[in-house]
């Protein structure tokens, strides 16, 4: 048995506002123990840690401190944002590459002490301009639901400009994980979106069907974010300029 996992579920996004706009689509995703990448890579039929295979997961796909492992990045991120907690488990959620092709918007670490508590989420968040952003956002106590806000600071859609807040609601992912994100300007909620998704066991299988049931999910996602993009220039919901990324 693996502590790493696979969950299966629906994004969601509805915008508020200028338009009423929203998507869903279905998608999977893996919970990895970064600590468990060396076994998963030797024992897990059809995937690979830094390889090619059907499913993998490369370090520099994400890359929080650059030239670092990423435990090792998510542990200097910790001590950079102020941490002083000492870091037992860190569980990444994220979409695997599918064939040599990944594309995640956001990846998140939980980060774990000891006791099993989770006392830090990181945030990793990336655009299709090819830019990223970390947030390191604490959690207060280890309640069932973690609750966390923080300002934008990278640019993710020409149809949202950078004066806005973020709020999460996630729990700590077990037998279902659930992340819902809440986009705010000074005028209020612009819009919600959210993944919810059921686990299952993980194994050659179990991966196997998944990549059956939807092979292009990569393409998917980042098909999908162009052509929403064009529906909401239909629907003439204004445009905002790229800003360049900030530091971090």
């Amino acid at each position: 048995m693996f502590q790493s996992r696979l969950y299966v579920g629906t994004v969601f996004h509805r915008r508020i506002r200028p338009a009423v706009h929203q998507l869903h689509y279905r998608v999977f995703s893996l919970l990895l123990d970064l600590d468990e990448l060396p076994r998963l890579h030797s024992e897990l039929r059809g995937f690979s840690w830094n390889g090619f295979n059907a499913l993998s997961v490369h370090d520099k796909d994400f890359g929080i401190e650059k030239g670092a492992g990423l435990r090792d990045g998510v542990e200097a991120a910790l001590i950079n944002a102020g941490f002083n907690d000492p870091l037992d488990k860190v569980y990444l959620s994220c979409y695997p590459r599918i064939f040599g092709y990944a594309f995640n918007p956001l990846s998140l670490y939980y980060c774990h002490r000891k006791d099993g508590t989770v006392f830090a989420v990181v945030h990793e968040v990336h655009n299709t301009f090819g830019e990223r952003h970390v947030y390191v956002l604490p959690v207060k106590g280890s309640p069932q639901w973690i609750q966390q806000a923080t300002d934008k600071a990278l640019f993710v859609s020409p149809f949202a400009h950078m004066d806005m807040h973020y709020r999460f609601r996630l729990n700590v992912p077990n037998d279902k994980q659930v992340i819902a994100i809440r986009l705010h300007d000074k005028d209020g909620l612009v819009l919600t979106a959210s993944y919810s998704a059921q686990q299952h066991a993980l194994h050659a299988w179990s991966l196997a069907k998944q990549v059956i049931a939807m092979p292009l999910l990569s393409i998917k996602v980042v098909a999908g974010i162009h052509w929403e993009a064009l529906r909401l220039w239909i629907k003439r919901v204004p445009w905002f300029s790229h800003v360049r990324a900030k530091s971090g």
